[in-house]
């Protein structure tokens, strides 16, 4: 058996199958051979790539430093600061050189060793299959592996040649699939692990109530209503929250249940404040500029030829899985069982509140079952590790989905204004302009990354500041003579968090549907108004032709409900991606999706059933976005407690989806939010030819209930 450690967090997206797949082929494994364990956090594992992209998050003053192409400011931090973080769709452009040249050291080691056995030189053994090979000779690695260890690794090994593919393998050895995933058998069995999975011997269970959002605190609860209670209840009280401890969940739960504990709280989050919030910024509020092309406000002048408004609402995640944390404390030492999207984030958040180094709290990574960016958030293993301490045994506490959505940090909520002079007959864009009125989200989720700050204080210090995270996405693909961004940052008391798609999941939503807009207004064919601004990129040219084709376009007219989207993911080196959906409103309430196609370019394709499972959980996830996953507050609660209270897709809901993954030889982009950016608006562009009636908040129908 072959085993390759994998520093980044598995929650679906096979990245335990695509980092082992790169190993394997330039090693030369039997895939049949090869297993997968998670790596600890190390700074032998650094993720630079996601930390030069952060910067400017823990560097502020400095970012550019850490920018290139082997950036080494960025590197040293990362390295220093064990730095494995999982996000951005960064694994392959951070793991894929090491992993090759590892493999190609061992490969080598191997054919060294089987040339000392066999009195030939190495150049003679050739690696495949799992086996050493000289002729009619042949040995398994097993075999060779004492030996090989032996030797000194390779400083320069010589690797294969261009990076493999799946589908090229998969013709050498007449396999439709030479690489499935390793993931697959474990989680459909019901064997895989996850956090909530451990049993640890004397092991309690936790269940907690959070406080109201805003500043919280635990006023009070009447501890004699669980006198006598089942499951030898005992309590634990933190900071704007409670927890009760039994020897079942489901006892702890219901005790928080008898007890109704009463929190006290200020600033409560208000849904009616916070959109009047963003509506008075978005119209009155002052800009920060973010990004400017030619001189758009003297091209535009006082009378644009468009204006559009656009909402959106927060965004729950809507994970299978809830929160979930088990800790073990003994011997002056902390275990933990937890999925964590920043590992070393969350050991040195737990090593803190227990007063302990953060060498002395150990992580066994498990899978996440889901995340959408939820689990770069940690407070859970902090909250298990003080109720561990309180209670002097093993814990695992796990929120309920009430507690999920009461304190995970939604999608943030925001506005847009965009108007646009076009020039008369023809409708090509004079001058364009976007402004966004937004949380500082970006800024929010470093400081509670990098400065360690809880929410409501990373909000606060956040509050006021221009974020490029905020609006990221919202520079259109188009070549535009005059363009400009703003920034209004917005004060709506609700923290922020991180969710698939990011920014890219409202902007493209601003973005498409205004394109959209201005070619109606011209009287223009939708698909080719975007054409003739794309000469600046083939590629999300050539996705818009082929899905047209795919998707047999006939430019959304007499009311036929296809409507059109594009977006690209990551600059010129980035994804791309060109969706046509057929869409109707659901008289009886809701959305009816009659098809999906698209045309994807994710460049060179390492495993392409993943990136096709990534593309369309995207468009599936993004089609949840558009039509749910939103709550309202209400004196500091969300008015949706329940999974089945976010109007999610089910499975009979979702048509058809015709995927043309195009062929290519740039270098990889993640194929997993793409889909998430892009579909909203073409849901929104097919209503309106559905319809003849714009949708422009999210929630799509939101507005019209």
């Amino acid at each position: 058996m072959v085993s390759i450690a994998v520093p980044q967090l598995e929650m679906g997206q096979g990245v335990t199958t695509l980092l082992p797949q790169i190993a394997a082929m330039e090693l030369g494994a039997d895939w049949r051979q090869v297993a997968v364990e998670p790596a600890p956090p190390s700074g032998a594992y650094a993720n630079v790539p996601l930390a030069a992209k952060w910067a400017e998050l823990w560097m502020p003053a400095l970012a550019g430093l850490a920018e290139g192409d082997d950036p080494a400011l960025a590197r040293s931090f990362a390295e220093r600061g064990k730095f494995n973080v999982t996000a951005e769709g960064t694994s392959v452009a951070a793991y894929e050189a090491p992993l090759r040249l590892a493999a190609a050291a061992a490969r080598e080691m191997l054919a060294e060793a089987a040339a000392d056995r066999w009195g030939v030189s190495a150049e003679e053994v050739k690696i495949e299959g799992g086996f050493a090979l000289n002729g009619k000779q042949r040995l398994g690695f097993g075999a060779l592996a004492e030996d090989a260890a032996a030797l000194s690794p390779p400083s320069s090994p010589a690797l294969r040649g261009d990076p493999a593919n799946d589908r090229a393998v998969g013709k050498a050895l007449g396999r439709a699939n030479p690489f499935p995933r390793l993931d697959a058998p474990s989680k459909v069995m019901g064997q895989a692990n996850f956090a909530g999975d451990v049993r640890l011997p004397d092991m309690v269970f936790a269940a907690v109530a959070h406080g109201p959002v805003g500043d919280t605190r635990l006023a009070g609860y009447d501890e004699k209503r669980i006198e006598g209670f089942s499951g030898d209840v005992k309590l634990v009280k933190g900071e704007g929250w409670l927890a009760a401890v039994a020897n079942n969940w489901w006892a702890a739960n219901r005790a928080l249940e008898v007890l109704s504990p009463r929190f006290a709280t200020r600033n409560a989050v208000e849904s009616e404040a916070l959109f009047t919030a963003l509506d008075k910024s978005v119209r009155k509020g002052v800009t920060e500029r973010i990004f400017t092309a030619g001189d758009p406000d003297e091209a535009i002048g006082a009378k644009p030829s468009l204006v559009a408004r656009y909402d959106v609402s927060p965004a729950l995640h809507g994970t299978l899985e809830t929160a979930s944390c088990t800790v073990r404390l003994r011997d002056g030492r902390c275990e933990l069982w937890l999925a964590a999207q920043a590992p070393q984030a969350a050991r040195e958040a737990v090593a803190e509140v227990l007063g302990l180094k953060a060498i002395d709290v150990v992580i066994y990574p498990v899978p996440a079952g889901g995340s959408f960016d939820a689990r770069l958030d940690h407070r859970h293993a902090v909250q298990a590790a003080l109720i561990a301490k309180e209670v002097g045994k093993p814990v695992q506490l796990t929120w309920s989905r009430w507690q999920e959505h009461l304190a995970s940090l939604p999608r943030t909520p925001a506005a847009a204004v965009l108007w646009a002079k076009v020039a008369s007959p023809g409708g090509q864009v004079v001058g364009w302009k976007t402004r966004i009125a937004a949380p500082a989200s970006g800024w929010q989720f470093g400081r509670r990354l990098f400065d360690v700050q809880a929410p409501l204080e990373a909000m606060r210090e956040s509050d006021g500041s221009a974020d490029p995270l905020a609006v990221d996405g919202a520079v259109p693909p188009y070549a535009l003579a005059n363009f400009s961004l703003d920034h209004v940052p917005v004060k709506t008391g609700l923290p922020a968090g991180r969710m698939r798609g990011q920014a890219h999941g409202y902007t493209a939503f601003f973005t498409e549907c205004f394109i959209d807009e201005l070619a109606h207004a011209a009287k223009r064919e939708a698909l080719s108004y975007r054409m003739e601004m794309l000469g600046g990129d083939p590629r999300l040219a050539a996705c818009l032709l082929r899905v047209s084709s795919l998707a047999n376009w006939n430019g959304g007219h007499d009311a036929s409900g296809q409507g059109l989207a594009c977006h690209r993911i990551g600059g010129e080196q980035g994804g791309r991606i060109a969706v046509i959906v057929t869409a109707r409103k659901n008289p009886e309430g809701g959305v009816v999706l009659d098809r999906i196609s698209a045309a994807v370019d994710v460049g060179r394709v390492i495993n392409r059933d993943i990136a096709l499972q990534q593309i369309e959980g995207g468009l599936v996830y993004g089609f949840g976005l558009a039509v749910g996953s939103s709550t309202a507050y209400a004196e500091g609660l969300p008015l949706t407690g329940r999974l089945s209270g976010l109007g999610l897709p089910m499975l009979g809901q979702v048509p058809a989806i015709e995927i043309d993954l195009i062929d290519s030889s740039e270098a990889p982009a993640d194929p997993g939010e793409l889909g998430v950016a892009a579909i909203a608006p073409a849901i929104a562009n097919a209503l309106f030819s559905a319809t003849g009636y714009r949708f422009r908040r999210l929630p799509l129908l939101e507005e019209a209930e």
